[in-house]
């Protein structure tokens, strides 16, 4: 179980891969808010002073955890989940950028670990996570039923579902040109 200052400095490391890259790959200023911004944790912006936000998921692995209630709408009725039908998502279009943070490399002098950038909308995770969630519970041995905590919403996504989006920086590109110039 990783401790609280652990996550705290994961979520830190993964804002700043994430700022250091779209510097090198777009050649965008990214700001990081600390935590203080609940619906995002960058800002973006060009030189024409076009700014976009930007949220960051990190983790030390290729999953990161989510709650299937924040995708779907689900209740429990007499132990079994009940599936309401996806949720309505404020702010589809903001993107997220998950980092998988590669391990410290024991030999310095080698090149093969390297961090890994999943940039989509948030829209996007919804249509990743939601039917994930759905095809573990239809699959369960007694479907929609988590066997220890019926209310358990615990989902998780996973790098190989987010394939296609992997270096996808040309999306924050898009949204900024997107914009009137300020």
């Amino acid at each position: 179980m990783a401790s609280g200052l652990s996550n705290k400095l994961t979520g830190q490391i993964g804002e700043f891969l994430v700022c250091a890259e779209l510097g090198r790959q777009l050649d965008l200023v990214a700001a990081p808010f600390a935590g203080n911004v609940p619906a995002f944790d960058l800002l973006v912006a060009d030189e024409q002073c076009r700014s976009v936000p930007i949220q960051v998921k990190a983790a030390r692995g290729t999953q990161w955890p989510t709650r299937a209630d924040a995708w779907i709408k689900l209740t429990v009725v007499d132990g079994k989940q009940v599936d309401g039908k996806d949720q309505e998502i404020d702010h589809p279009n903001l993107i997220y950028v998950f980092v998988a943070i590669a391990p410290k490399a024991v030999d310095p002098q080698s090149n093969s670990l390297k961090d890994r950038f999943f940039i989509l909308t948030k829209s996007d995770v919804q249509g990743i996570v939601a039917p994930a969630y759905r095809k573990y519970m239809d699959d369960r041995r007694i479907p929609w039923q988590r066997p220890r905590n019926h209310a358990s919403f615990d989902a998780r996504i996973d790098a190989s579902q987010m394939q296609e989006f992997e270096d996808n920086w040309e999306l924050i590109k898009r949204q900024l040109e997107a914009q009137a110039p300020a």
